[in-house]
């Protein structure tokens, strides 16, 4: 069976994260989400991938190559993102007759991915959630797909497009007929519900692990979910007087040096220098080449390069590449009345639907000494904090900030 993964779009609800790499590239627990979804493809049988690029397309490239897994990768490339019919278009010359076709930016599971295989004929995956506006509402009559309507005012299902498809051919007919939506794009979905008023059958198959990656702090929760699935691994070096508990992966040519306490579930990369004296807690992510000091990091995503070395706090976070925290620099995860946190992009507030959000730092930021960044902070890449700055709401890229 081939697999057709949506993997060009440029992400802009996840940035700051993605001025700088495509969302498909993002890691959780220190691989790129597009990595853990063709390792559940592989999982479930899947022995050929082609993959959609676009935006920084060449990230994508470089880190899959022409094989990944053993799997054949081919690429197909959409050169101006206009939406989802948009790229399986893109792609038409080298589909199978019948194919998967995924969104690139989820998590989902290798168990859910087998059941639409083994489903006859077309399949739409859907999933329960509690904000269905948010998606698009799936109406479904006798066990198949009644109709499909994006983002609703008041929907009429809890039940949604989990943007996992199998297809025969001919959907590719419907794609040509497809016009452009009123968001601009056009959408696999209408080319879905010409096939629909056309008598074509499409099955609707629940799944029950999805994750959908919408939002930077969507990231923390599918760190969390990952996790939970790994088993303790210690290949660095550890010296006396280190307590390591419960499931933690510590790579090859790191070490972790005396004064350490590290509570899993907790992954930390490849040739990273951690301690003396760091507190790592659980649903910690640390990626390789890192240093972390004298600190404590809890709950947060930290990628590779980057180096927290001194009376640091970083909590509920997420810190890009290449970032150089100054001594004294602490992240705020929690507000004073512990109200849900927004966050303030371009303008707009959004709610985060979490109590406890710390920073979203983008690559190559540099902060002084005894910075104070608040909750719920986006900071662009290229960011330069000087010491003693108070920082909050939206910082844009190649900021100075005094």
């Amino acid at each position: 069976m081939q697999a057709v993964v949506l993997a060009a779009g440029e992400g802009t609800r996840l940035r700051p994260l993605t001025f700088t790499k495509p969302k498909v590239m993002l890691p959780i627990a220190n691989k790129p989400i597009l990595e853990h979804l063709i390792d559940e493809l592989v999982k479930a049988g899947i022995d050929e991938v082609v993959l959609i690029v676009g935006y920084k397309d060449e990230r994508v490239r470089n880190h899959f190559g022409k094989e990944w897994n053993n799997v054949s990768i081919e690429y197909a490339t959409q050169r101006k993102q206009q939406g989802t019919a948009d790229a399986l278009k893109a792609a038409s010359h080298l589909v199978n007759d019948e194919f998967l076709m995924l969104n690139g930016d989820a998590i989902v599971s290798s168990n859910d991915i087998t059941k639409i295989v083994k489903a006859n004929g077309n399949v739409i995956a859907v999933k329960e959630v509690p904000n269905p506006q948010d998606f698009g509402v799936v109406e479904i009559q006798n066990g198949f797909v009644k109709s499909i309507i994006e983002k609703p005012e008041k929907p009429a299902t809890n039940l949604i497009n989990a943007g996992i498809y199998k297809f025969d051919e001919k959907i590719l007919d419907y794609v040509e007929r497809t016009q452009l939506s009123i968001r601009g794009e056009y959408e696999i979905t209408e080319s879905i519900s010409l096939a629909i008023a056309n008598n074509e059958k499409f099955k609707a198959v629940r799944i029950e692990e999805w994750i959908d990656i919408g939002y930077p702090w969507d990231m923390l929760k599918a760190n969390e979910y990952m996790l939970n699935k790994i088993e303790r691994k210690i290949e660095g070096k550890i010296e006396e007087n280190v307590v390591i508990k419960g499931k933690v992966v510590v790579g090859e040519d790191t070490i972790i040096k005396s004064g350490s306490y590290i509570v899993g579930p907790t992954i930390i990369g490849k040739n990273c220098e951690i301690g003396p004296n760091s507190y790592i807690r659980p649903y910690t992510t640390i990626g390789n080449n890192c240093h972390i000091g004298i600190c404590e990091i809890k709950n947060s995503i930290v990628m590779t390069n980057t180096k927290i070395p001194h009376f640091n706090y970083v909590g509920d976070s997420i810190i890009g590449e290449n970032c150089n925290f100054g001594a004294g620099t602490k992240i705020a995860n929690l507000r004073l009345d512990d109200k849900e946190i927004h966050v303030s992009i371009k303008g707009r507030k959004i709610p985060t639907g979490r109590r406890k959000l710390g920073a979203v730092v983008g690559d190559n930021v540099k902060t002084g000494i005894n910075v104070s960044i608040n909750v719920g902070c986006m900071i662009g890449n290229d960011v330069f904090l000087a010491p003693h700055t108070k920082v909050e709401g939206f910082i844009e890229p190649y900021s100075k900030v005094f």
